[in-house]
């Protein structure tokens, strides 16, 4: 249920979608014959998250997301294999832990509770990562850190803050105390939401070898896709699923059948990974459309 690139040499300010567009608007003095096809590359971005409010962010068990204008980052950087190493470790475990319960409700596995330990630091260190990412975007990086740019990184990440803080502020004292012996699982099953994570990076990497347009990139895009949904969308009826299948009930009565509480969680688990999907499938069929000027030849 997704790291922060710096480069080695100064660029611009990411200003939003409208930065890299030809100076001086459209048909103006600054307009390039590059300008089309630059936006075209910037558009085929979109599946790895790296506009301001792209929701490929996604990397973590419900995870993070760091996103930071391309121009920013660096080769060199690290973050996407941190992250890929956390997404096979959990999704891994979870698939143990899953395996494991043939009983999804009183069975247990130890990396049910101990994996949360390390999962807890990767999350402090993605949202740093992310207030980094914001203050390399203000474009002066001989500057300290200010609270403007405090504010700033709150503003434009209130929806992945909440989210990283409603796990490590509720999610995480569910799982390791509250829940008692119960529902390893389900914790499993949560695990499982990194398995996106990986194509996520490998996009990544792709548009830094200016391998945008290649298939490999496409077909990268559609495995996303296609994990994000399986494992960030329909986890949730599935866990649903299982427990009525266990209790002989169909999966409509199941939410009837649980603590109001459980539903409460999964709301607001499901509630950005449906929005965040929603910007993904679109910024998808933006990627694969057909530029206007190929459609009149």
């Amino acid at each position: 249920m997704m790291g922060t690139r710096f480069a080695s040499q100064k660029a611009p300010p990411y200003s939003g979608p409208g930065a890299w567009k030809g100076r001086g608007g459209a048909g103006g003095p600054g307009r390039s014959e590059g300008a089309p096809r630059q936006r075209r590359d910037r558009m085929t971005l979109t599946l790895s998250g790296l506009e301001a409010g792209d929701p490929s962010a996604l990397r973590g068990p419900l995870l993070s997301g760091t996103r930071c204008p391309p121009s920013h980052r660096g080769r060199n950087d690290p973050s996407w294999l941190v992250s890929s190493v956390q997404a096979v470790l959990a999704t891994g475990s979870g698939i143990i832990v899953i395996r494991s319960c043939s009983d999804v409700i009183t069975d247990r596995h130890w990396l049910a509770r101990e994996y949360v330990w390390f999962l807890i630091p990767y999350m402090i260190y993605d949202t740093y990562a992310m207030y980094l990412c914001e203050w390399y975007r203000a474009g002066d990086q001989s500057s300290r850190h200010s609270l403007t740019i405090f504010r700033n990184f709150l503003s434009k990440n209130r929806l992945m803050i909440t989210h990283h803080v409603f796990i490590l502020l509720v999610l995480v004292p569910i799982a390791q105390k509250l829940r008692g012996e119960l529902g390893d699982f389900f914790v499993g099953c949560i695990f499982t939401a990194e398995l996106s994570t990986p194509f996520v990076s490998l996009g990544r990497i792709l548009i830094q070898l200016k391998q945008q347009h290649t298939l490999l990139y496409k077909v990268n895009g559609i495995l996303t896709l296609t994990t994000f949904f399986l494992c960030r969308i329909l986890l949730f009826p599935f866990m649903y699923w299982s427990y009525g299948r266990q209790q002989g009930l169909s999966l409509l009565r199941v939410p009837f059948h649980i603590p109001f509480h459980c539903n409460v969680a999964n709301a607001f688990l499901i509630a950005p990974q449906i929005y965040w999907f929603s910007l993904l499938c679109k910024k998808a069929a933006r990627l694969f459309d057909v530029p206007p000027a190929k459609k009149d030849t």
